[in-house]
């Protein structure tokens, strides 16, 4: 069990995401920042031609989970490179949940594992992105 975050750690990431509008557009929801964890329900919007969620709407939620993560300590953390692996279909009326984990943090560079899973807990995507890390926000 890990300890509960520093408040102006868990601040930080609520002011985050209330700032992402983009997040709001696509009716991602934060759920815990401890670890960072979001989720956003499949709408008729986020599907592709197949009528399966779209790999974009996926990828965005994860890269919103890997921003809050790497954004949390209070340093400015920009991403240079970040994949994912899509291994199951998510449909309309999933709710797809996205944890982020920092893998490693050095001075310059932090990487983070993002895991998406479906309703009924299958993974549905392996998301990892690094980082660059520079100086403190004001």
């Amino acid at each position: 069990m890990s300890a509960a975050p520093a408040p102006d750690r868990a601040d930080r990431i609520r002011r985050l995401f209330d700032r992402d509008r983009y997040a709001a557009t696509l009716g991602i929801q934060l759920v815990e920042v401890d670890p960072v964890t979001v989720t956003m329900p499949i709408r008729p919007d986020h599907e592709n031609f197949y009528g399966v969620t779209h790999g974009g709407a996926m990828f965005s939620l994860a890269d919103c989970a890997f921003s809050l993560a790497s954004n949390a300590h209070g340093d400015r953390a920009v991403a240079i490179d970040a994949h994912l692996v899509l291994t199951a279909a998510t449909r309309r009326g999933d709710a797809l949940t996205a944890v982020a984990e920092e893998v490693t943090r050095g001075g310059t560079l932090a990487t983070y594992r993002v895991t998406l899973t479906r309703g009924d807990g299958r993974v549905a995507g392996l998301f990892t992105g690094t980082v660059h890390v520079s100086a403190h926000q004001p």
